[in-house]
Order: structure tokens, then sequence, then C-alpha cells
């Protein structure tokens, strides 16, 4: 183990909470901090949909095991939803046009209810596993300074600087029996899709192949599905109603995942100035993402979509990068909110094996109703004279400005 120590200086005794997920980083952090520091430690596990049932058993199991105080289970899938895929589905966010902010979106969930729990427990200091390399450190540290100000932050990881063969070292060293094996390909599975990081994403050029994906191609028949929104949230898929929308998440990517869609590899900027690869499947909420875009542009004005477009990108790159507490966001989170008054409908979507296309929807809301004429073939709204009248109004200016330009020469 490194030479090094953490950077705080807590008494033995003291009550840390510790983000746990069960894996090689947090089961070290429980080990470290129990039996080098003496602390008392408070393990807790946000559920944010990429955990079943069985699992989390698993990881409480192992938790006790290694030495945790107590170890507290949020399911927070709903919250999750509620407090922030909403907005990304309101504001069709694609980080980069192409991810739809899978892991940092549910880092953040985490990283509150984290907080929360710290808060609750009157928590000397609280700890994650991030390393010094990644994303996750930021959204951690800001989220907890900000919100469970004068509490400790311990990073054992970050701060030893720790490589995984140190760590797992030191685990058997004190007889923790886990799986040390390392798989051949990360992965994060979550409510708004899953990451996969593997040797073909750690460079500029490389595609995963086709066993890296967690969910595997079964379903080659062509189908067609409807999903039905309400105020911009997804309610229905083929007339099957869903009591809360993530419930219909996970049934659409039950539905679309073994196609095949949803596969990509994101390049983005991380919060820390380096750039980074990442594959990731998110067949549902790519579904969600376009079909909700689809039936926007035909039930919003043209400045609806126009200004929402703008606060969007912003709105997904301040999230990527942990901001989630700054009050602009709830401010354009407000602006989403209006904006989905009347985005309901069906979105009629075809799937194919590693593709789809959005076939059109129906709505009581469509702005484009024959009633009021049809695009490139007749109008009823108004007549040949008045485009003609408007259209030299509408141009007067541009029109003034050549001539004093050509006037002045």
């Amino acid at each position: 183990m490194s030479s090094n120590q953490t950077n705080n200086n807590l008494p033995a005794g003291s009550k840390v909470v510790l983000g746990f997920s069960g894996g090689l980083d947090t089961s070290y952090c429980v080990k470290y901090l129990t039996e080098e520091k003496g602390y008392e430690v408070h393990s807790v596990i946000v559920n944010t949909g990429g955990f079943s049932q069985e699992e989390l058993q698993q990881i409480e199991q192992h938790a006790y095991r290694l030495g945790v105080k107590t170890h507290t289970t949020v399911d927070a899938v709903k919250s999750y939803y509620d407090s922030i895929l909403k907005y990304l589905v309101f504001g069709n966010v694609l980080k980069n046009n192409t991810y739809p902010l899978s892991v940092s979106a549910e880092r953040l969930s985490q990283a509150l209810h984290i907080a929360e729990h710290a808060k609750a427990l009157n928590a000397a200091a609280v700890v994650h596993g991030s390393t010094g390399a990644g994303n996750d450190q930021v959204r951690f540290d800001m989220i907890f300074h900000i919100m469970i100000p004068g509490v400790e932050i311990i990073t054992p990881i970050r701060d030893l600087k720790l490589s995984r063969e140190e760590e797992i070292a030191y685990l058997k060293s004190k007889g923790v029996d886990m799986n040390f094996e390392k798989a051949a390909y990360s992965i994060n599975k979550g409510l708004w899709g899953t990451s996969v990081g593997g040797k073909e994403t750690l460079n500029s050029k490389g595609i995963l192949p086709e066993e890296a994906w967690p969910t595997q191609v079964t379903r080659n028949d062509a189908e067609e599905i409807k999903l039905h929104f309400e105020k911009g949230q997804l309610t229905a898929i083929n007339d099957q109603q869903f009591d809360h929308p993530s419930d219909a998440i996970r049934h659409l990517q039950s539905i679309a995942g073994p196609f095949g869609i949803g596969r990509d590899i994101h390049v983005g900027d991380t919060i820390i100035g380096i750039k980074g690869r990442v594959g990731f499947e998110a067949a549902a909420p790519m579904l969600i993402l376009k079909a909700h875009h689809a039936l926007e542009k035909h039930v919003l004005t043209k400045w609806q979509l126009g200004w929402k477009d703008q606060l969007a990108q912003f709105y997904g790159n301040w999230l990527h990068e942990g901001q989630i507490m700054d009050p602009v966001m709830r401010d354009i989170e407000a602006y989403f909110e209006s904006s989905q008054a009347n985005v309901t409908g069906d979105v009629f979507i075809q799937l194919m094996p590693y593709r789809f296309q959005v076939i059109g929807i129906e709505s009581a809301y469509d702005l484009m109703s024959s009633k009021f004429g049809k695009y490139g073939e007749m109008n009823n709204g108004w007549s040949g004279d008045d485009v003609r009248g408007f259209s030299k109004i509408f141009g007067n200016q541009t029109a003034i400005y050549h001539s004093v330009k050509d006037s002045a020469k």
C-alpha cells in the first residue's frame, strides 16, 4: 500500500458515511477506514435503476462482512426521474448530439442522496471511492460542499493514489473474499442507459465488439410501437398505461434493447479538461428523446423550439459538469415545464435491428392540421396578395440597407 496518507485527521470513532457500490474501490474504503483509521463507517447505496433486488441484497451482505456499522439502500429510481431525467426528456438533451448523459445524470442523483444520508446521521465526514482521473470526483465533491458544508470529504483512492493491484493486495491481506477478477469491459447500468468501457474506447479509433454489449441482439423482425406522451412525459406504450414514467422507460428498454438500438460511442470533454471515449447502449432513452422531439416539432411554435434548443444545450453541459444545484437550472426547468403544456399525443416508431425510424405522430395539438392548409400545395388562411405584401414588408429593412450601401458608392 502507498505510504501516503489521506488528507483527514478525524479522531478514531468518528462517524463517516460512505457511498458504497460493493466494487473494489468502495470495498477498500470500508477496510481502510475501519481498520486503519478506526472510523465508524455507515455505507449507503443509491439505486438509480442499475441493480436488481438480488444484487442489492448481495451488496448489503458484502458491506456488513467488510465491517460497516450500518448499511442503507435508497430506492432513488422515481426521484431520479422526477428531479433530473424528466428535464433531459423535455430538453431532448444529447451531449454532443450523441450521448443521453446516462452516467453523469445518475451520479448527481446519487451524490444528492448520499449528502442527505450524511446529514441525517450527523456524520463528521462523507466518503466516496472516486479516483483522481475522472468526472465523478468533481460531481461528488461539489455537491457535498454545497449540501453539507463543514462535513469533511474523504477520498482514500484518490488521496493514496492507489493502483488496482495495491487495493487487491490490501484486501487479500485482510482476508476479504470477493471477485478480484477485472472484467474485460467496465459496465455501469442505470435507468437512463448503460456505459461500456474497454480497450477499444481508450484510443481515438476502435469500436466495441458484439460480445461487449450487455444486451445482445435477439430480435430481427421489424416491429412497430406506439409511444404516448402526456405533457411531455411518456405514460403509455402500445396502449399499456404505466403508473410512473420510470416504469415505462424500463418496459421500453425490454422491448427495444434486444434490437441493438441505442448503441454508440461518445467522445466528450471531461470536467478536468481531457477528452475521453465511452461506449453506451441506451435503447429506451434514444427512442424517447427522438419520439418526444418529433412530437414537439408538430405541436410547438418555431421560437418555442428555437429557444428550447439553446437552453437545452447549456442545461445538458452544465448538468454533465455537476452543476445541478445552480439556481439557473431551476429557471431553465421552469421554461421546459411551461413548454410541455401541449406536448401530448402518440408517436409511431418502427424498430429494426440496430436502428429505428419515426413514422409520424397523432396529436390534437398538431399545428400541421390540414384545416390551415397543406405545405407546398394550398392554403386556407391567406391569399396571394397577402403574401406579396408580407414579403415586401418582411424584407424592407434589408432592402433599405442595400439601397443605402449602393447609393453611397
